[in-house]
């Protein structure tokens, strides 16, 4: 199909691929895999030996060499873009054709239409989530049921803007290829984007607009940024008409946090809270340090905790000071029929949501359409009429580096219940992966990758540090988990041989020797 110089699709097509694998599109892949491919993969290289030095007894700490950026009060980042000031209430989902059209019309300010964590990088996927979203900006899009309920968009000043994020830098897209090269799975998601449905928006008065997730370094932010421009250079998009908001999600960024707004400056829309891969990222930072940062049941990990709360203290202070918006975490409960149920999940959700509007985030996450009105109705309380509370400038807040690597304050425990839930979750969540989903509703929680990355982390911790478990008094070892892996798998519906490329994928990275940096990357050496 492609008639790019050096570049190759390797597979079969999907359904309308024509309409975003377009020669415009093609060529930006082509020209972005030339320019940025070598220092991604330099990039991604000095992660392994930031792992490495931390294994040797280093630490994490603010960066001396960019002291200077940190201290300048001159800076701020650009102007809130068009459909971007005020994000009292942002949901969450995959780019299907359903999940579209709801997350449109669910009331909230912002749509991440997510071509990441709550999608799988299938090629299905990959392409079908990019025609879902120029059909949705065309306003061609609609879905039936086989219920035979219709869905189709309300008017378009009724919609959510679309922020869109792709795969993180450690992903590739198997089935491009340039000048021989596997290319970035986030090239691939940005340039796919932007050049086809990315202009279409900026038609309507909106613009390109993105979610950066797992980066670790201010030096990865910059190379988004040259993302940026040469992709706006080459579509004769003015620079600045991109804008994206970043997630700190792991733990080497939220030492980089004014660094990472600094280089993507005339582009940023702020900073989001990322609880689960945070977590998942103390655990991979310090892989190797035994019980130092060793982390209790996951669901005891809350956002109030000494090193939780001192991230997101300085993640508020950080935007504000720099004119950014603050961008608070995921509630990820799924409305149930069981009353009770809900009334218990609902003031869990409100005390949260409060939370973090007292802080000073100027909007939060939801994971389904049922939770936009609760927590838009949270925030508005705090904001009244204004879009957000960026002049909030947060000057109370201290934190130091001591503060943000203090793990082992977290109260809790390790328990039997917690290693079975990471157990059960982790294996449902990468059934469904590879078959294809990327969101899935497990116990009333909607779990993306983020969920099996923590799930399987702690496993592994918790192996490799002999832990004892609080409630059965049992120690957690291999033979351990694979007997709780069997147990669990049995409960689940469906034949247990259905559970077992789920169940090798999660063992493979959960028991063994070797800590491996992500999950999805074995996972997707699995998929087609």
């Amino acid at each position: 199909m492609s008639d790019v110089s050096g570049l190759e699709i390797v597979g079969d097509l999907p359904e309308r691929a024509e309409e975003v694998l377009t020669a415009a599109a093609l060529e930006l892949i082509a020209s972005l895999h030339r320019q940025l491919g070598a220092r991604r993969l330099e990039l991604l290289e000095a992660r392994s030996r930031r792992v490495a030095a931390l294994a040797e007894g280093g630490t994490l700490d603010f960066l001396p060499e960019t002291a200077s950026i940190r201290a300048d009060d001159t800076w701020r980042v650009a102007p809130a873009a068009p459909g971007l000031a005020d994000r009292r209430v942002e949901i969450t989902g995959p780019t299907d054709r359903k999940m579209t059209i709801n997350a449109l019309n669910s009331g909230a300010k912002v749509w991440l239409a997510d071509q990441e964590d709550a999608n799988t990088p299938h090629w299905s996927s990959v392409i079908g989530g990019q025609v879902n979203l120029l059909d949705a900006i065309n306003r061609t899009i609609d879905f039936t049921a086989e219920t035979g309920k219709s869905y189709a968009l309300k008017p378009d000043d009724e919609l959510a803007t679309i922020v869109v994020r792709p795969r993180g830098w450690h992903l590739p897209e198997k089935h491009i290829t340039v000048d021989g090269e596997v290319v970035s799975g986030s090239l691939v998601d940005f340039a796919l984007y932007l050049a086809t449905a990315g202009l279409r928006q900026i038609e309507k008065g909106l613009g390109p607009y993105f979610y950066l997730p797992k980066m670790e370094s201010h030096l990865e932010a910059r190379l988004w940024n040259d993302a940026f421009v040469i992709g706006q250079d080459a579509l004769g998009i003015p620079r600045g008409t991109i804008r994206a908001t970043v997630l700190i999600e792991t733990y080497p960024a939220a030492f980089e946090m004014d660094e990472i707004l600094y280089e993507l400056r005339e582009h940023s829309a702020g900073l989001n809270a990322g609880r689960w891969d945070y977590m998942f990222s103390v655990i991979k930072s310090f892989r190797t340090r035994g019980t130092e940062f060793l982390l209790p049941d996951r669901n005891s990990v809350t956002m109030t905790v000494p090193f939780m709360r001192a991230y997101c203290d300085l993640l508020v202070q950080t935007c504000h000071k720099r004119g950014a918006h603050a961008i608070g975490g995921m509630a990820a409960f799924i409305p149930s029929r069981d009353p009770e149920v809900n009334e218990a999940a609902f003031e869990k959700v409100r005390a949260d949501k409060t939370r973090e509007a007292t802080l000073g985030f100027d909007g939060s996450w939801v994971a389904h359409p049922g939770m936009v009105e609760l927590c838009k109705e949270v925030f508005t309380d705090v904001l009244g009429d204004r879009p957000n509370q960026i002049e909030v400038t947060r000057d109370d807040v201290s934190v130091s580096a001591a503060d943000l690597l203090n793990v082992a304050a977290t109260p809790g425990e390790v328990t039997e219940v917690g290693l079975r839930s990471n157990i059960s979750v982790g294996i449902q969540y990468l059934h469904a992966w590879l078959g294809g989903l990327g969101a899935v509703a497990i116990n009333n929680l909607m779990e993306d990758a983020a969920t099996a990355e923590i799930s399987r982390s702690q496993v592994w911790q918790w192996l490799h540090n002999d832990i004892v478990l609080a409630d059965s008094g049992e120690q957690v070892t291999r033979e351990l988990i694979d007997r709780l892996v069997t147990e669990e798998v049995d409960k689940l519906d469906g034949d247990a041989a259905d559970y077992a490329e789920a169940r090798q994928t999660f063992l493979d990275v959960a028991v063994a020797d070797d800590y491996a940096d992500f999950l999805t990357l074995p996972a997707y050496e699995r998929m087609p």
